[in-house]
């Protein structure tokens, strides 16, 4: 039996109207009248005036500013996350194989040409956010890395931002935020280098943008409010599990947090635990924890672990975190969410900032059918195909006849020119040619 000891007063919403019409407008002004309505955007949304494309001696300079310790940091996240998109992409393999005699078919594994990378600016430095996107685009083997950020306090990027795009690998650094960011990167402003895929978070004006761009360019995910999910038993500790349910919270006012358990005692643990721990954050992630909690957070009951897995693969949470005895079990049996941490031994935090996997993850259930931000991303699996004049033969028999019962005269004609070039002498049934 599946009881819920809380649950949400409220489902996440993030004003996708609103988003919409604000986006819209944008995008066209920006479409139309190119850099002058980005600077314009720049000015009025950033109060920023200066220049967006940082000179390699701008980020040079930068990198003076930042300390040694944080570049020790930095650049050993960045390996992780490049090592691991690095294996992701030894994954994808190139093929030809022989489908009929003579018909010889085959994949072949490439990079787009230009991605955009966006980190989103803010109170902080969302450091992650600017390595996440850029290493695994460059362990992808792009050419072209555009990536950009909003202006911090009135300067240009935070410095930690700006050497984290240029240590990963970017080739292009710009001073730019929201919509008119992915505008840009889209339409090849300022660069002349259309992206074939954006990725990275955003604000919903920033998630709408690329939701309004995608057909014109790739995307990552279409993302909402960032989510957790914790599965415990009876093993677990309630001190660790309410801790990371608080952290995640602290994300945003509208961040859903989840405790699925087959233990009645934990749940009640973890419930008078996770307001008391978020007491105890700084004001701002207080703030933001609390709502979140408050209004967005569920504690569920299940009689077994296979009603867990029922109701985890229903929420499809962006992260899932297990903290029960027989983790291979879980591994082999959960099947949708963003990315898996198994044993108390990791954490969503882990995963976020340095561990490896990427951290751009699908949110609202979408994991039901996607994955998150991966090199795959970057990648293009393309089909090709070469057959022998005798191959021609069978196959333009088959597609001849079945053109004409589809109506498809000019295809079927196409085989016809091939068979009496191929087969001057020979006879063929190649349908009935359409009429009409």
């Amino acid at each position: 039996m599946i009881t819920y000891l809380k649950k949400a007063s409220k489902t996440p919403e993030t004003e996708t109207a609103t988003a919409q019409k604000v986006v819209t407008e944008m995008l066209a002004e920006i479409e139309k009248n190119g850099e002058g309505a980005v600077r314009e955007y720049a000015r009025k949304l950033d109060k920023w005036e200066g220049e967006f494309v940082a000179t390699k001696a701008q980020l040079a300079e930068n990198a003076k500013t930042v300390s040694a310790q944080v570049k020790k940091d930095i650049d050993f996240a960045i390996e992780q996350v490049y090592r691991f998109a690095v294996a992701q992409r030894a994954s994808l393999k190139e093929f030809e194989t022989e489908l009929h005699p003579g018909v010889t078919a085959g994949q072949r594994v490439l990079p787009v040409n230009v991605a955009g990378c966006y980190a989103p600016a803010g109170r902080y430095a969302h450091i992650a956010s600017a390595y996440m996107g850029v290493a695994t685009a460059k362990a992808a083997g792009v050419k072209t890395i555009i990536a950009c950020s909003g202006p911090f306090r009135g300067g240009p990027m935070h410095p930690y931002l700006m050497y984290a795009f240029d240590k990963a690998g970017a080739d292009v650094v710009m001073t730019l935020g929201g919509v008119q960011a992915i505008a840009t990167m889209a339409y090849g402003l300022f660069t002349g280098k259309p992206a074939d895929v954006i990725v990275g978070p955003g604000n919903k004006f920033v998630a709408e943008a690329k939701r309004a761009l995608f057909g014109k360019v790739g995307i990552d995910v279409f993302a909402g409010p960032s989510e957790v999910a914790v599965i415990a038993d009876e093993s677990a500790d309630p001190v660790i599990v309410a801790g990371d349910l608080a952290g995640q919270a602290e994300h945003g006012h509208e961040s859903p947090a989840w405790l699925f358990t087959t233990n009645e005692a934990l749940a009640k643990d973890v419930m008078r635990l996770v307001p008391e721990l978020i007491d105890k954050l700084p004001p701002t992630a207080k703030d933001a924890a609390g709502s979140a909690w408050r209004d967005y957070g569920e504690v569920i009951l299940c009689s077994t672990r296979e009603e867990v897995v029922e109701i985890s693969d229903k929420y499809a949470s962006e992260h899932l975190e297990v903290h029960t005895k027989d983790l291979d079990w879980w591994l082999k049996n959960l099947t949708c969410y963003g990315s898996l941490f198994l044993g108390e031994e990791t954490t969503v935090a882990y995963g976020d900032k340095a561990a490896g996997p990427n951290h751009v993850l699908p949110t609202m259930g979408a994991a039901r059918y996607s994955g998150g931000l991966s090199v795959h991303k970057f990648m293009k699996v393309l089909t090709w195909q070469r057959m022998t004049r005798e191959a021609s033969r069978d196959i333009g028999l088959v597609t001849a006849r079945i053109s004409r019962l589809e109506g498809m005269e000019g295809h079927a004609r196409t085989a016809d020119d091939r068979l009496r070039k191929y087969y001057p002498k020979s006879q063929f049934d190649v349908g009935t040619p359409v009429e009409v």
